[in-house]
């Protein structure tokens, strides 16, 4: 069976013993090497002599029947021509890893679907040699990927930890064309340095060969995308757009809440509980938080004013001419700069300040997804989520590039999922 599933030229399996300790059952897979073919160098893999022999090791493997299973082995040292006295090539084994390469790539595929945590319980093992056969699986994986045919990305931040420091954020390139979608890079803080970083990774003709580039108003990445990837159309994703005016409406609402229970007027109760109701697409609003919303409208409120102002800001983006979105703009920060609201104001003058980037979702003729990114970014909450968290940045870039990155996979007889 073994010589079926996982087959190593150079070498033969001698005995299988099945240790029955209480509690605590283990296989151990005898291997010796083949007595008519040649060593071969750890580093080139070329026919080397012998030089001697190191003390026998184990290697975790696949477990069978639920068992844990090891490869037992004595590594042969060999004297290369070029790289002088190494270990023998061990096709099972990567470098001084304790895993099999078949057990790294058994365990990361699980890691997809289960916590980290819960597959290392699953399986037996430790959480440390989840962590990097997950790692391994992630550095084979970016060693081998293609980044041809990359036209468009998205830029975008993320918040990780607690806290609001620098090294609290994280900066994401996607790659968000219509026939696929993956996470292309990760990169600690979010500071022009880091996504100059991120640019250079994916290498001058990715860059070059951009159409779109899609990010959010943060200065420091528009200053870089202008600078590195000119040609490329860039356009500012609309969720953030309307993530601005949501803060703008609930700030409104906040201080008008504040000024009239202070002065102990009974309008204040029309806003109590009105949160989620403002917040939410007009057309979502049903039930009894309808008739609120409408009797909210229906008052003379700072508040029915920003939220009237907010869901206007809708039809914006039902336009298809830039000439008549352009038109719609300027009539929409019109009126909100003489609202006498000042949230509202502000955001009109974020929109005029990026106007021309703003358009450029209509220039773009429809050719990319409306939440590409926001979806990329709530599949990154998601991992954290079952991840309880991540200590360090490093198990954080390997979990996304592990879920996000469609990888290729190294090929294995043992994929159960």
């Amino acid at each position: 069976m073994l010589n079926f599933v996982q087959r190593f030229a150079g070498f033969v399996y001698q005995q299988v013993r099945l240790h029955c300790h209480p509690g605590q059952p283990r296989i151990d897979i005898t291997l010796q090497p083949h007595r008519g073919i040649a060593r071969r160098c750890g580093r080139c893999q070329r026919a080397a002599p012998g030089y001697d022999c190191l003390p026998e090791r184990r290697w975790q493997f696949v477990p069978l029947w639920g068992i844990p299973t090891y490869f037992c082995y004595a590594p042969r040292r060999v004297k290369c021509a070029e790289h002088g006295v190494v270990v023998e090539h061990i096709p099972w084994s990567d470098g001084k890893r304790p895993v099999t390469c078949a057990m790294m790539g058994f365990l990361a595929r699980w890691a997809r679907r289960m916590s980290w945590r819960e597959t290392a319980r699953a399986f037996q093992t430790s959480w440390e040699a989840v962590y990097r056969s997950v790692e391994w699986f992630v550095e084979w994986g970016l060693q081998h990927r293609q980044l041809s045919g990359v036209e468009s990305i998205g830029v975008d931040e993320i918040h990780w930890g607690h806290g609001l420091r620098a090294d609290n954020f994280l900066t994401v390139i996607y790659q968000i064309d219509a026939g696929c979608r993956r996470l292309l890079w990760v990169g600690k803080r979010r500071s022009q340095a880091t996504l100059r970083r991120g640019l250079k990774a994916l290498g001058p003709e990715v860059v070059k060969g951009l159409r779109f580039v899609c990010s959010d108003m943060w200065k420091p990445y528009l200053q870089v995308i202008a600078a590195q990837a000119g040609q490329a159309l860039h356009i500012l994703d609309r969720f953030h757009i309307t993530g601005h005016m949501n803060q703008a409406v609930d700030e409104v609402r906040r201080a008008e809440s504040t000024r009239l229970r202070a002065n102990g007027k009974d309008a204040a109760r029309r806003l109590k509980r009105m949160r989620w109701t403002l917040l939410r697409r007009a057309s979502r609003v049903r039930g009894r938080a309808r008739e609120k919303l409408n009797a909210l409208l229906a008052s003379k409120l700072a508040t029915a004013r920003a939220w009237d102002l907010k869901e206007t800001f809708r039809y914006f983006w039902h336009y298809r001419s830039p000439i008549w979105a352009r038109a719609f703009l300027d009539y929409w920060c019109f009126r909100a700069m003489r609202s006498r609201l000042e949230p509202m104001r502000r955001v009109a003058r974020m929109l005029r300040a990026h106007e021309e980037l703003i358009l450029n979702w209509f220039r773009a003729k429809g050719e990319l997804s409306n939440g590409a990114v926001e979806g990329l970014n709530n599949k990154i909450r998601v991992v954290t989520r079952r991840s309880y968290g991540f200590r360090t940045f490093h198990a954080m870039e390997i979990a996304l590039y592990h879920n996000l990155g469609r990888l290729p996979e190294p090929e294995s007889t043992h994929r159960f999922c």
